[in-house]
This record gives C-alpha cells, sequence and structure tokens, in this order.
C-alpha cells in the first residue's frame, strides 16, 4: 500500500478475512475466480508491507527485487486478464455476451504485453515522501496505448455483467482511478491498487446476494 508497511499489513488481513469469506458464498467453481479477487489483493499488500521493509531496514534489503517484481506482476499482469474472465465466469453460460469475450480477450494481450515488458525492461521501486513510486522503463510509444487497454480490461467489465449491482463495482473502481490519477499521478500503481483492493471488499457483498438469489431460486423451483 502506499502509506506505510504497518498499512500495508493490516490492509493484507483484512482482505484475506473478506477473501475466504467470499470464497465459501461461491456456490459453483466458476464462482472462485470473482470471489477470489480480495484474497489476492490480500497478496499484494502484504507484498508491498515487506517492500516498504525492503526499501527502509537495511536488514529486509535482499527482499527488494523481489517483492517490486511481485507486486508488479500482480499489479500489471494479473489483473488485466484474472477481472475480465473473473466476471465472465461469474454469468451463466447463456447470458454471457460477446464484449465480455472481448474484454477478456483484450485482458489477455495487455497482460501478455506486460509481463513482457517486466521481464525485458529495468524497474524499480522507492520510496518517495508517504509514498512507494514504481520506476518502469518500458517504451514510451506503447506504454500509452497498453495503459488505456489496461483500464479498459480493469474497469469496463463490471458495466457489461448482468450481475445485480455489478455495475456499482466498476462506477467505485473507475471513481478510485480518477482520484488516484489527479491526486497521485507519480504514484498511481501503487495507490491505485490500495483503492482498488479496498473497494474489492464489495465482492463479498456480491457474492453474499448471489449466493442469496441462488437460495431463492431453489425454493421456488
Amino acid at each position: 500500500m502506499c502509506f506505510s508497511a504497518s498499512a500495508s499489513f493490516g490492509a493484507g488481513v483484512v482482505l484475506s478475512v473478506v477473501g475466504v469469506a467470499s470464497i465459501k458464498k461461491a456456490q459453483s467453481p466458476a464462482h472462485i475466480f470473482f470471489a477470489s479477487i480480495p484474497l489476492l489483493f490480500a497478496v499484494q499488500q502484504i507484498t508491498e508491507g515487506f517492500l516498504w521493509l525492503a526499501l527502509s531496514d537495511p536488514a529486509f534489503a535482499w527482499l527488494q527485487q523481489f517483492t517490486t517484481y511481485n507486486f508488479l506482476f500482480l499489479a500489471q499482469v494479473v489483473w488485466p486478464a484474472w477481472v475480465p474472465f473473473a466476471i465472465l465466469k461469474l454469468e451463466p453460460m447463456e447470458r454471457r455476451r460477446k464484449p465480455e469475450f472481448f474484454l477478456v480477450g483484450i485482458g489477455v494481450v495487455v497482460s501478455l504485453f506486460l509481463g513482457y515488458c517486466l521481464m525485458t525492461y529495468h524497474v524499480d521501486a522507492k520510496i518517495i515522501g508517504y509514498h512507494i513510486s514504481y520506476t518502469q522503463d518500458y517504451p514510451t510509444s506503447l506504454s500509452k496505448y497498453g495503459g488505456l487497454l489496461y483500464i479498459t480490461a480493469t474497469i469496463a467489465p463490471p458495466f457489461f455483467s448482468r450481475i445485480r449491482r455489478m455495475w456499482l463495482l466498476g462506477v467505485a473502481v473507475l471513481i478510485s482511478y480518477t482520484i488516484t490519477t489527479i491526486a497521485y499521478t507519480d504514484y498511481i500503481v501503487s495507490v491505485w491498487c490500495f483503492f482498488a483492493s479496498i473497494i474489492s471488499i464489495a465482492i463479498y457483498a456480491i457474492m453474499h446476494e448471489l449466493k442469496k438469489s441462488n437460495q431463492t431460486s431453489l425454493k421456488l423451483v
């Protein structure tokens, strides 16, 4: 997280609890992908907590490279493909629409591109004030398009879902990204991931609603 090691570890613990609770609400294996999002965010926040320690305490300096790459792998390689795929799997097969498959395709392309960049180009992290700033020497000409497609893959899927109240998740993430872009321009990767992880608590509410709806449907049969 963008503020301190203790805040990152605290967020990780809370999100771990939420993630486990969300997974318990899953009604089928296909739901696990969406329900596990808070748990993945927990891993990401805990990873950045150790990065804080690595950057501020010489005793943990040996962790810097591992935690930097691990955080960026989750933030830039996992999420673009995972989010649209998880929301697609949440929908019954007969309700899935072409735009949702298209968004999954975009996410996979973005993940592959950013994964290639992460392995090929120099990346680094450093503490500036109360935030962690990530330096990524990716090709500038492609980064602009990659950034736009990343946002499309991670924010747009909830708006195409027919799951009740899923669009509210999309609105919340969009607002958080807008605020982060305006107020924390140099720390977008770290700060937005924090806001998105906190918002992902709403995933528990969506899973609870799905379970409740399924139970109601079964009673009516």
